[in-house]
């Protein structure tokens, strides 16, 4: 027998669903708004905490508006397309503060927050996996909220608008020539993932078939067929994941078109993209938030600079031009080799590249600056402690985790004052927001 629950809610969670209560008893229900009430259909139980998904709201938030997208309520790619975007901005700001001053041990008041003008259609890499609904029918989209239920889609209010056509094209070319998606419960089929990537400036267009086996039934036809019809296609690369894993991406591949990356320039810098290079997804935003690091760096023509988590290299090619030097380490090759072709490719000559840990790295050398931005576990405990041994002047902390941010600012401000905290919604929409502080030596 169905539970249902009266509530109200009173905050989001951290991954931005609505936190309610009805009495003693909390329950996660994702749209719901703060201050709104609903009643609550109860779906399970955790020791501290009830889901539920809304039956009926009976009290509206007066900040609600009517998602952009049909999926956003089944999707589990959003969280606040039903909300106005300013109240988003000041939401995410709120809690990223909260989350600094708590586990950081800080008294920020208050930063600014750089949000888009239009929160829409700015992603350049979609990944969406293809399969069958309940009928038996070949769908493509993304996964239900906490699941592995693909929800199906035409078009995302995120993603730019290139994917729309070629995915609708993937689609009809595999029913044409009766190729089937991969089946996660049979481990049968053929193309389990399509991933694209689009350059902002350059408006080329990759796509990646992520398929059971690089040699699939018809891929010359296929492959063909698609970029006849979609002939804003640049290069298609055919990636090979044999494996039953959700990692989407394997290690082989094939170049089945173009030349096999495409390019796209960020500040003016031109960038060489493959299938695996770390490339931030919104362009726009992603400038803000360069040349906001830059801004916070205080750069000095006399400066060299470390570049640690460098990737293909974005930040220290773009302060090139202001610095002495600039080194970048990383510990992925093939990251490295990116970042070389890419100070190539822009007759950079200042710049240096080696695959490297970065721990060793910032001990061993001289540096004025070090910027870091490293994936969501933050900084490791060695590295950490190798820039309270080697001192650097100025460090500039990129975080698309304030949680780890806030726990590794609590050590770094032993020997560093932690000057300033901004915040740019790199992914609106959802309830993830990148931070930009800025450290100086302590005297």
């Amino acid at each position: 027998m169905k539970e249902i629950l009266h509530v109200k809610c009173v905050d989001f969670t951290f991954d931005g669903q609505g936190l309610a209560k009805a009495g003693s008893r909390v329950v996660f229900v994702p749209s719901l708004l703060i201050d709104e009430e609903a009643d609550v259909e109860i779906l399970y139980h955790k020791k501290d905490f009830d889901v539920g998904k809304i039956v009926k709201i009976t009290k509206f938030s007066p900040y609600r508006i009517k998602p952009k997208c049909p999926c956003a309520t089944s999707c589990g790619g959003c969280s606040f397309q039903n909300l106005i975007y300013s109240k988003e901005l000041e939401y995410k700001k709120s809690r990223a503060l909260q989350t600094i001053n708590k586990i950081g041990g800080f008294n920020f008041k208050d930063a600014p927050v750089f949000g888009m003008d239009e929160p829409y259609y700015y992603r350049n890499k979609i990944q969406v996996p293809f399969g069958y609904d309940k009928q038996k029918r070949l769908v493509y989209g993304f996964y239900k909220f906490k699941s592995h239920d693909i929800v199906p889609i035409t078009e995302c209010a995120i993603e730019s608008i290139e994917h729309v056509e070629i995915l609708k094209t993937i689609k009809e070319l595999m029913l044409s020539m009766k190729i089937e998606a991969y089946n996660e419960d049979t481990f049968k089929g053929d193309i389990r993932h399509v991933l694209i990537r689009v350059g902002k400036v350059t408006k080329e267009v990759m796509v990646v078939l992520v398929v059971k086996d690089v040699r699939f039934k018809s891929r010359n036809n296929f492959v063909k067929a698609l970029v006849k019809a979609c002939n804003n296609i640049t290069t298609v690369v055919i990636n090979e994941n044999p494996r039953k894993t959700n990692v989407i991406l394997g290690e082989k591949e094939e170049v089945a078109y173009g030349p096999g990356f495409i390019y796209d320039y960020l500040l003016g810098v031109k960038f060489k993209i493959s299938s695996k290079s770390f490339y931030q997804v919104n362009h726009d935003q992603c400038e803000k938030l360069y040349s906001l690091a830059l801004e916070e760096a205080n750069l000095k023509p006399s400066d060299t600079i470390l570049d640690a988590y460098c990737g293909i290299g974005t930040i220290g090619l773009i302060a090139s031009k202001k610095v002495n030097k600039v080194y970048g380490v990383e510990i992925v090759k093939e990251a490295i080799i990116d970042a070389k072709n890419n100070a190539r490719i822009n007759k950079i000559t200042n710049c240096y590249y080696e695959c490297k840990d970065a721990s060793d790295y910032v001990v061993e050398n001289k540096f004025d600056c070090v910027f870091v931005d490293p994936p969501r576990k933050g900084l490791d405990t060695n590295f950490i402690n190798s820039l309270l041994k080697s001192k650097p002047e100025r460090i500039v902390y990129i975080s698309c985790d304030v949680g780890t941010l806030s726990r590794d600012l609590s050590i770094l401000k032993k020997e560093y004052n932690v000057n300033s905290v901004k915040f740019v919604d790199m992914f609106p929409r959802t309830y993830h927001i990148e931070t930009v502080c800025s450290l100086t030596l302590k005297k």
